[in-house]
Order: structure tokens, then C-alpha cells, then sequence
């Protein structure tokens, strides 16, 4: 069985540095808000061509913490994608503003910024743009119609360590960029982990307040915040990993490249390959009509895939007043797409194997 992902493997190159690094932070006596934090928080902005890193202790919290910090109205709408992983959202409903979807892009399953004007109202107050699979948004066009109405552009980059747009690193583009650590991701922890980037160093100085229960000084708290906080263990095992960041997403450019140039299979959707080697590659998303018998296919060959995601946001109970919204695009997207495996531990063969195995599906059976 080839697996989806295989959490052992991607971490053995690294594991010795990892316990290396742990034990030493173990050892030290000092847990929270110390010297590995600093030392990730400077690395990761410098990474990312960024001001200002915030650690936090997982990406829901950073999309929270931004949002907190700018402190909206509490009737504000906040336009959301349609297609994207519930994370995306729920921040904006925990704080009682309002989500508004719009639908993606039919090709790059992204935020489609054609439609986020359609929705523009005077209570609109910022725009969450999803970097979903790893592609980045066409942050361009959204920027310059986020700047014509005086709205905030929040990026959620969970899925999108190390992605370039037009040579801008993610992270530096937006108003403020929100990262999971999340052990699947490109960059990944040994739990949930998380960072906020940003240019603005008045937002940057809220958010390490907001993430501390509002306080910079013990006992003195000047925002009613939370606790959130990237701990130093997780930060030192992103200390060790973050360096490989690059290399591992250029092989995983490299697999997409031979998955877009070699699948061809009747039906099968393949994601757009105009930027290969800016995407990060996070997920390898396909579509296909038949979902359910390509996934079998797959299984019955070993080679395990997944689903990113079953069922859209709007159409889940815990989002049941917006069920009646009509977004077709974002339905059928939800209904045909599958994961290929796509990581940096997979050989050669492997991947030969897959595209082999994909090709061969008789469709329709």
C-alpha cells in the first residue's frame, strides 16, 4: 500500500535534530514564550519577506487572533471562499460577524475575485483569501479591489508554506497572513502550531498581546485576549524542519510536474499547472465524476487517497442558517474531488506506480 501520507517517514531525515532540539528546550527549564519562539518567530518572517511573525498555537487561532486584533463592528460581514476547509470560517462566526461566500474559481477551485465585488456591501470590513492545495490567490486583483472599498485582506496559508506569487513570498502580500503548523502541513510540527506574518507593526504588537491574555507584562493586561501561544518545543522541532522547507517543496514540484504531464484518464479533471514552480503542491486535487469507483480503483491497486473536503461548508449542521444558500460550483467541486499522494518521501517508482495505476481506471465501468 502506498499511503496518502506517512507522517514517520517525512519526519526520519530529521528526527535525531528533532529530539536533539527537544530535549535541549526540556532541559532548559523554560517552556513558554522563550528563545526558540524568538529565534522561529525572526526565521519565518525573514522566510516568508515579511516584517513581523506571530506565534500562535494553531492556524484557527491566527485567522481568530487577526480578526480580534482589528476589531471590526459586530454587525461587519467578512467575505469568505465557498470551497475551502471549515477552519477558514469559523472564525468569523465564533466572533458574530457575518460569512459571506462567494464562489471559486470553476478551474483553480480558488476565491474567484470576479465575484467578491457582487458581494461588497457597506458592512463588509475584510476579505479572507484561501491559498487552498497550495496555489495562491490571484492576490493582485483582490488587493486593488480590497484597497478601492478600504477593506483588510487575511490570508490563510495553512496549506501554502514557501508558494510565490508574481516573486512575492506568502506571508507578504496580504494585510496579515495566517499559517498552520498542523503535522500534515509542507511545514510541519509535532502538533498544533501556528503563526500570524505581517507588515504592520502596530497589528504585529496587538497580536503578541491578544495572544497572551492581552498582556505583554505579567499581571497587566491591557486587551481582554486569549491564550495562544506557540510553545518552545514546537518551535524548536519548526527550527530544525524549517530549512529543508525548500527542498522538499521542489520535490514536490516536481512530482505534481509528472502527474500534470502523464495522467490522462477520460474525465478526469487535473489541476491547472501554469504555475508549477510557484504552487507549494500542499494537496495534489483532481476531479472526476465518479469519485467513489476512481477511489476504489486506487484502493484496490494500494494506494491509498483522500478527500479534501466531502461536504462544503454551508451544506454542514454546525452551519445549518446558510444551508439554503445556492453554490453550485462549490457543490460539484466537493462532490468529484480526490487526493493523489503527494509528499516529498515518495520515490520515484512510487510515483511512476501511481500515474500507471490512475491511467489505467476504465471509466465508465
Amino acid at each position: 500500500m502506498i499511503p496518502f501520507l506517512d507522517l514517520n517517514q517525512v519526519n526520519a531525515p530529521y528526527l535525531k535534530a528533532i529530539e536533539k532540539a527537544s530535549l535541549k528546550v526540556i532541559r532548559s527549564g523554560w517552556y513558554i514564550l522563550g528563545n526558540e519562539l524568538k529565534s522561529f518567530e525572526k526565521s519565518f518572517a525573514t522566510y516568508c519577506q515579511a516584517a513581523h511573525c506571530v506565534g500562535v498555537a494553531n492556524g484557527l487561532d491566527a485567522i481568530t487572533l487577526i480578526l480580534m486584533a482589528y476589531d471590526f463592528p459586530e454587525d461587519s460581514e467578512v467575505i469568505v471562499p465557498a470551497n475551502t476547509y471549515i477552519a477558514s470560517v469559523l472564525p468569523v462566526v465564533y466572533l458574530g460577524f457575518k460569512a459571506v461566500f462567494v464562489e471559486p474559481d470553476p478551474v483553480t477551485m480558488l476565491l474567484n475575485p470576479e465575484k467578491i465585488a457582487e458581494k461588497i456591501t457597506m458592512k463588509t470590513r475584510a476579505i479572507i483569501a484561501v491559498d487552498l492545495y497550495g496555489r495562491s490567490c490571484e492576490m493582485d486583483l483582490i488587493m486593488e479591489l480590497a484597497q478601492q472599498h478600504g477593506l483588510k485582506v487575511i490570508t490563510d496559508a495553512a496549506q501554502a508554506h514557501g508558494a510565490v506569487y508574481k516573486n512575492k513570498k506568502i506571508g507578504s502580500i496580504a494585510h496579515a497572513t495566517a499559517f498552520s503548523f498542523y503535522p500534515t502541513k509542507n511545514l510541519g510540527a509535532l502538533g498544533d502550531a501556528g503563526a500570524i506574518t505581517t507588515d504592520d507593526e502596530a497589528l504585529a504588537e496587538k497580536l503578541r498581546y491578544l495572544r497572551n491574555y492581552g498582556s505583554l507584562v505579567r499581571y497587566k493586561n491591557d486587551f481582554q485576549g486569549v491564550n495562544s501561544r506557540l510553545d518552545e518545543i514546537q518551535a524548536a522541532i519548526l527550527n530544525v524542519k524549517l530549512p529543508f522547507l525548500d527542498p522538499e517543496n521542489d520535490r514536490r514540484r516536481a512530482i505534481a510536474a509528472r502527474y500534470l504531464s502523464e495522467i490522462n484518464v477520460k474525465d478526469l479533471v487535473l489541476p491547472p499547472g501554469d504555475r508549477t514552480q510557484d504552487d507549494a503542491w500542499h494537496l495534489f486535487v483532481i476531479r472526476h465524476p465518479d469519485r467513489s469507483k476512481l477511489i476504489a480503483h486506487l484502493d484496490a491497486n494500494g494506494i491509498q487517497t483522500n478527500v479534501h473536503y466531502p461536504l462544503p461548508i454551508h451544506k454542514q449542521q454546525a452551519f445549518r442558517e446558510y444551508q439554503d444558500l445556492q453554490l453550485p460550483i462549490t457543490e460539484q467541486i466537493h462532490e468529484q474531488v480526490i487526493s493523489l499522494p503527494l509528499n516529498a518521501v515518495l520515490t520515484d517508482e512510487e510515483v511512476a506506480y501511481i500515474i500507471q495505476t490512475v491511467n489505467h481506471f476504465d471509466y465508465p465501468q
